[in-house]
């Protein structure tokens, strides 16, 4: 199995344990607060990674485009977690992380699109099945 696939499936298991760890853990306080703990915790880890891995060795290869595309990924994941945060609070988790899920469909268009990726029938299946699921569970 190459090891893109097993970070994948590890990444998958940590992200379905992340979903139901944040709705125990945003009971009487404000989403606001909750999605600041956590961020807190991710950046001091990743601090500390990467400092301790002497990853920072490869900042002078970062380029100017790259820092933009960078940043501007923080920013869209900053508000992907401020509207997931807000609607794991008041929603049920199957719901909302079903729902949030559905990125994936943006995340192909995208690649297709951008990064010239393959267009290939599985793909299609998978994304049009993911689509529809979330259809299904937006209206009711």
């Amino acid at each position: 199995m190459p090891t893109w696939i097993l970070y994948s499936i590890l990444a998958m298991i940590f992200a379905g344990f992340t979903s139901i760890l944040a709705k125990y853990g945003l009971q009487n306080i404000n989403p606001d607060l909750g999605l600041g703990v956590r961020t807190t915790t991710i950046f001091l880890i990743i601090s500390l990674y990467v400092l301790m891995t002497h990853k920072t060795k490869d900042l002078h290869l970062l380029t100017q485009k790259q820092l933009i595309l960078l940043v501007l990924s923080g920013l869209t994941t900053t508000f992907s977690w401020l509207f997931y945060y807000r609607a794991m609070k008041d929603g049920l988790v199957s719901y909302v992380a079903a729902i949030d899920k559905c990125s994936i469909v943006i995340t192909l268009l995208l690649s297709f699109t951008l990064l010239k990726e393959p267009l290939t029938p599985k793909i299609l299946i998978g994304g049009g099945l993911i689509f529809l699921g979330t259809i299904v569970l937006i209206f009711k």
